[in-house]
């Protein structure tokens, strides 16, 4: 550095004021990690927090304890339960176990699904429609629907657009003598100016009827299996059956079309009827 107050070449500093002007020499190597210390102690284990039930997908089970919340690990005990906090398009799982049903079932939640698992059985213990299906886009799926006496109702009753019976096995105790006589119970009815209903892959047993399709009524009846029973029901109604078929005892018919019934498509020719539905017995009424 040069200094107008003088200089003197054999110092680092300058003479008049006596500042040192020394240049850093190079940085050393950086030193070796010291040891880690010791680990401190574990904290206190948080409260283990609660599965919460999701109302798009709740659980029965008969057999549960009750105060269940309808979740997974705490099922509820019945369908009622379920069916007060089920959300649009939500699914109640029904598991294992009997299900003894004296008030009515009303499904009105749109796009919900009862859903029925191995070994759950709906048992019908009172004179009334066990399910009443009259939202849309609903569906009754893989249960098995009996009653402990034959009542002179159906079991479904069904209303709105879209919805769907499936996979389900629905029939009634035993009724003797020729089954003109019986009881008048039926798998299931649809509403006037129902549409769109979709029955598809059931078993229909030991009832009057498996169906009674009101005017108007639209859908399609399709791979169920009917037996013991006097047939499907169709009264001015509009339903595409296909791949259905019959079992033993037989039937004292399979499909009856009453007067009034639309002539043509779907049920005409009677022979194309009969021959896509296993060569069902038509009883044609019109």
């Amino acid at each position: 550095m040069f200094c107008y107050k003088g200089n003197d070449s054999s110092l680092n500093h300058c003479a008049p004021c006596l500042r040192v002007y020394s240049v850093p020499g190079p940085q050393g190597a950086t030193g070796p990690t010291g040891p880690q210390g010791i680990t401190g102690p574990t904290g206190p284990e948080g409260a283990t927090g609660n599965i919460q039930a999701n109302p798009y997908n709740l659980y029965v089970q008969s057999t549960a304890q009750p105060g269940g919340d309808g979740s997974q690990i705490s099922p509820f005990q019945t369908i009622e339960q379920a069916l007060t906090i089920a959300k649009t398009n939500g699914i109640i799982n029904v598991l294992s176990g009997t299900y003894p049903i004296t008030q009515q079932l009303v499904l009105n939640i749109s796009g919900l699904t009862i859903k029925g698992m191995a070994g759950a059985l709906i048992l019908l213990r009172n004179s009334i429609i066990l399910f009443l299906c009259n939202g849309d886009n609903i569906t009754i799926d893989g249960l098995n629907i009996t009653s402990d006496n034959p009542y002179p109702v159906e079991f479904i009753q069904i209303a709105g657009d879209n919805n769907q019976i499936l996979n389900c096995k629905i029939y009634g105790p035993e009724q003797f003598g020729d089954s003109s006589t019986w009881v008048v119970n039926r798998g299931f009815v649809t509403q006037i100016n129902t549409t769109n209903l979709l029955v598809r892959n059931n078993i229909f047993h030991t009832l009057r009827q498996p169906a009674y399709l009101n005017p108007n009524s639209t859908g399609t009846i399709m791979d169920n299996v009917v037996y013991n029973t006097r047939g499907y029901v169709v009264d001015q109604a509009i339903f595409l059956f296909s791949g259905n078929s019959w079992g033993i005892p037989e039937n004292a018919v399979d499909i009856a079309l009453l007067a009034g019934t639309k002539t043509g498509a779907p049920y005409d020719p009677i022979s194309a009827l009969s021959s896509s539905n296993s060569g069902a017995a038509v009883s044609d009424q019109r």
